[in-house]
Formats: structure tokens, sequence, C-alpha cells
């Protein structure tokens, strides 16, 4: 892919970017600095590895699962500074979860060469509220019938707000070829950290967690549903500033999981 950055191109010597100086990946321009994070919560002390409150820490429930399936992230590049991302949720749970930052005018060359790999079957999972693609739309009969033949379904998820997945899924031209899988369940949001515009609106964990019963991944389906809901639960308690006295049915559970591990 090319860029017209007239005279000076990525590598032009006006613009040079070391390990104090992020690039922006689609012309290879400095980027201003990130102002300082002073939102809600920024001065809270936080765990080095699962980055919430040491309060309620996460780490004690992290268990590990594996599915036929895979799920890959195309994550707005926003989304990864929030602490309330529950998409990294289930790349904690399932090891082979791959995640890529989405740019409009730089695709990550990895997925693109991911894309094309045989042996994977992947499905874009976004509704089917427009006709211009209704000819892409598949159900999850779709996602069995390439297990049958012995392809590896891939469920691609688009990491952000409702209007950031709309976005990418609108400017991503390498997602045009693909098949539109809509997830179809009668399931409400328990996601507590933010507040959706419907009950309906899933996070991302919830979704995934929901794909995978779909598609059979039962035992990974429950383990990522329980990680969320002790995620869930120890997150609201530590912005209410509550030790969590007693782990949770969910958490026990992973406590299981990992002892028996």
């Amino acid at each position: 892919m090319s860029h017209d950055l007239g005279q000076a191109g990525p590598h032009s010597s006006l613009f040079r970017c070391d390990a104090t100086t992020a690039c922006d990946p689609a012309t290879g321009h400095p980027r201003p600095p990130r102002r300082e994070f002073k939102a809600r919560g920024s001065f809270t002390e936080r765990c080095p590895g699962c980055q919430l409150p040491v309060l309620n820490c996460l780490c004690p429930y992290q268990a590990d699962a594996e599915s036929e399936a895979r799920i890959w992230l195309i994550t707005h590049p926003l989304e990864h500074h929030k602490p309330t991302n529950t998409g990294r949720l289930i790349r904690d749970v399932l090891p082979a979860t791959e995640v890529f930052t989405w740019y409009r005018t730089a695709p990550d060359a990895r997925l693109l060469a991911l894309l094309d790999d045989v042996r994977f079957a992947p499905f874009v999972i976004f509704p089917d509220d427009q006709p211009d693609y209704a000819e892409r739309v598949v159900g999850m009969e779709a996602v069995h019938e390439i297990k049958a033949r012995g392809r590896i379904p891939v469920f691609i998820l688009l990491d952000g707000t409702w209007r950031q997945a709309r976005r990418i899924f609108r400017k991503s031209p390498y997602l045009d070829r693909l098949p539109v899988l809509p997830l179809a369940t009668e399931r409400l949001t328990r996601y507590r950290l933010r507040k959706p515009a419907s009950a309906a609106h899933l996070c991302t964990a919830e979704v995934g967690a929901e794909l995978l019963r779909q598609s059979g991944d039962e035992v990974a389906a429950q383990v990522l549903d329980d990680y969320f809901d002790a995620f869930n639960v120890s997150y609201d308690a530590s912005r209410r500033c509550e030790k969590l006295e007693m782990p949770t049915a969910a958490m026990k559970r992973l406590l299981a999981r990992r002892g028996a591990a």
C-alpha cells in the first residue's frame, strides 16, 4: 500500500522515531505526546499483571482454556488504553487469541497474511442490519460446516465502542470478502463498568463467550464467562473502594480449574 506523503516519506530524515517517540504506522510521522491520563481512577494503584486495582486483583483467577474455534480481535487504538476493556480477557483465557490494532490506512500485515491462510475460515462478527452486505450474512451452521471440513473457524471481533466498530467494519476493505456472522442471542449484558445503549448490547468478552458456546466450545465458553464475571465483580467493587471478602461462584470455579491444572 502506498501513501502520498509529499516529498517526505516515513523514512525521510524529517521524521525520526525512536524508543521515546511514537509514530503513526500509516505515515511514519511522529505522534504528538499523549496527554497525561487524569480520568477517574488514574491515581488508583493497579496490579501490573491484570491492570485491575490491587484492592481486588484478578490474577488469582486467571485460567487457560482451549477451543476449536479461534478469536481474533481487531482493536481500535483508543481501546488499548482503557482498563475497562474486556477484549483482553479473551486473550488471557485463550492463549491462541490474536490481537491486532486497527489503523484505517495501514492494515496489519500479519492479519492480512492470516486471512489468506487456508487453515483458517474467518467470520466477521457484525449485525445483519444493513442491506448492502446481506449476501454475505451467514448463520452458525456455516461455522459447524467449516469444522466438519477440518478447517479452523475464526471469529473476528471488532473491539471498540459501537461507533468505532462500525467504522472498522466500513473502512477495512480486507474484511469485505469475508462472511458476516451476526450473533443471535437473547442474552442480556451483565457488564457493569460502562453503560450500554441497550441491555442487548454485549461487551466484547460476552460476545466471545456466547460465540464459543454456540459453536460447540462449551468448556472454553464457561471459563471465559466465569473470568468475565470475576473481572466485572472485582472492578465494580474496587470502584466503590470495597474489598471482596468472599469469592463468587464463578471465582470458585476458576480457582478449582487452576488447582486442577
